[in-house]
């Protein structure tokens, strides 16, 4: 993954073509941060700053800087992959949430079982 750590905040890093230099931009904030440059080490430098600068206007404002997730994840599938995940659930006797959560979960957690 193109994820860059800076202060413990996470930015996906992607390059343009357009203008020859590799782009960051911070997710799971509450607002937009992103920040450009030509060399990695300069990216990170660059994304320091534009960190500093949101997390002190959130400071300025009395904002939390986090983006909170509640937990709800409103989901359209066809009904057909609909039917065969109720079909699966059923055969392991666990409910739908539970079925598509084991399934995330060894997506994102490889150990998981």
């Amino acid at each position: 993954m193109n994820i860059m750590i800076i202060n413990g905040y996470k930015a996906v890093i992607t390059y343009d073509n357009d203008i020859e230099m590799f782009r960051g931009e911070f997710i799971n904030l509450r607002g937009g941060a992103d920040f450009y440059a030509d060399t990695v080490e300069t990216l990170r430098k660059e994304g320091e700053i534009s960190l500093s600068v949101f997390l002190e206007l959130c400071k300025e404002k009395g904002i939390h800087p986090k983006k909170e997730y509640s937990g709800k994840l409103p989901l359209r599938i066809p009904s057909e992959l609909h039917e065969k995940i109720a079909e699966q659930a059923a055969a392991k006797g666990i409910s739908i949430n539970q079925m598509i959560q084991n399934t995330l979960k060894e997506c994102f957690e490889p150990n998981h079982r």
